[in-house]
């Protein structure tokens, strides 16, 4: 099914509930009690279990459900030469707690000496595609990867190594090529962008964040829509390219707010993805206006299915939702999923496996009712 145009009718964004078996193999292994031989062993098992049930319930991807990874973002930057890691003493403030995933930052010049290991990830996911189902691999967008390095708590670090931006995207794109190309070998036909930089745009502390004007932030924008840009223009033609934009998930809390006004103009009217994975499932995320903005023929996936909370929706109210983003984006470019994955970080959302499964279920049955 790998040249099957993405995303379904129903989807998911990527990223499930981590087993307990391999939460517990993941510290034996970083407190040196096993092997990664052994954590991988585990980490297999409980892959082939995810995309066994993700089957059964009819979906139409497949996914390691990042189970490999800490964070959805951070592991893909440490598989690159010139970047560094340790465990943070802060964290990244989110709305009621600090997510404490490592801090990153640059040791030298980006790039890529030998293989990504997120090619491998994929090529063991690829594997149980049928006709069916296409193997999805979900990596942070460039503009991901060059906020991490750019924003002001990281930048006095890299300016040790690039005397200018524009030196480092070049890296940037550079190192993502080489990434795309590899998993386009690997027989790779769907990637998705994970990018929360968008989300803090706007955020009406966004211009805080990164030290700088509203005039400012919205000239940030267009560098950061450049850089996705590039890299999508240089993938392989039939290479379907997706982005989800994110606020910040972890352990069911965010980390911006704001609805999709200040970003419409360049992310949705400029950005070159196939599809928008977008966040509509509270308050935060605002109206559906915005998505007249969508150009082209590009298609949007409604997220107005949480995965921060374990109360499953009313359908009758989601599927109003549904209509009522319809005014703005014809009903046949519109997509159902849950607003983001159950688990970006290893600690996963405040919910069970039952319920991130019920979730799902959810997804696909309104989806059917509304698109047949």
């Amino acid at each position: 099914m790998s040249n099957v145009q993405t995303p379904f009718r129903y989807d998911y964004v990527g990223s499930f509930l981590r087993p307990e078996k391999l939460k517990q193999a993941r510290r034996q292994f970083d407190e040196g009690k096993i092997p990664y031989a052994e954590l991988k062993v585990v980490e297999d098992e409980a892959i082939t279990e995810l995309i066994g049930k993700i089957k059964e319930l009819g979906y139409h991807v497949i996914t390691d459900g990042e189970f490999r990874r800490a964070t959805w973002h951070l592991d893909f930057m440490w598989g690159f030469d010139g970047i560094g890691h340790v465990p943070t003493k802060t964290g990244l403030p989110f709305h009621g707690e600090s997510a404490m995933i490592d801090d990153t930052y640059l040791t030298g010049k980006v790039g890529l000496s030998g293989e990504h290991p997120f090619v491998d990830h994929f090529r063991f996911v690829k594997q149980f595609e049928d006709e069916k189902t296409i193997a999805k691999q979900t990596i942070p967008s460039p503009a991901q990867f060059l906020a991490q390095f750019t924003m002001p708590f990281n930048r006095e670090e890299t300016e040790k190594y690039y005397d200018s931006d524009e030196e480092l995207v070049n890296d940037i794109v550079a190192g993502y090529g080489k990434v795309i190309d590899d998993l386009y070998a690997a027989g790779c036909r769907n990637v998705q962008l994970d990018d929360c930089t968008w989300g803090m745009f706007a955020d009406k502390t966004g211009h805080l964040m990164y030290g700088t004007t509203q005039e400012g932030l919205k000239e940030i924008q267009k560098v950061y829509k450049d850089i996705n840009n590039r890299v999508i223009a240089n993938a392989p033609k039939d290479l379907v390219i997706n982005t989800h934009v994110c606020r910040g998930n972890f352990h069911s809390t965010y980390a911006s707010s704001g609805a999709y006004d200040p970003v419409a103009e360049i992310l949705f009217g400029e950005e070159n993805a196939n599809a928008y994975y977008l966040e509509f499932d509270d308050e935060r995320s605002g109206g559906f206006a915005p998505l007249a903005k969508v150009s082209g023929v590009k298609k949007v996936v409604l997220g107005l299915i949480t995965t921060k909370s374990p109360k499953l929706e009313c359908k009758e109210e989601v599927i109003d939702r549904i209509y009522e983003a319809a005014k703005y984006i014809p009903l046949e470019r519109l997509y159902l999923s849950p607003q983001c994955g159950f688990a970006s970080c290893e600690i996963g959302n405040k919910l069970t496996e039952e319920e991130q499964w019920a979730k799902l279920k959810l997804v696909k049955e309104i989806a059917e009712e509304v698109w047949g």
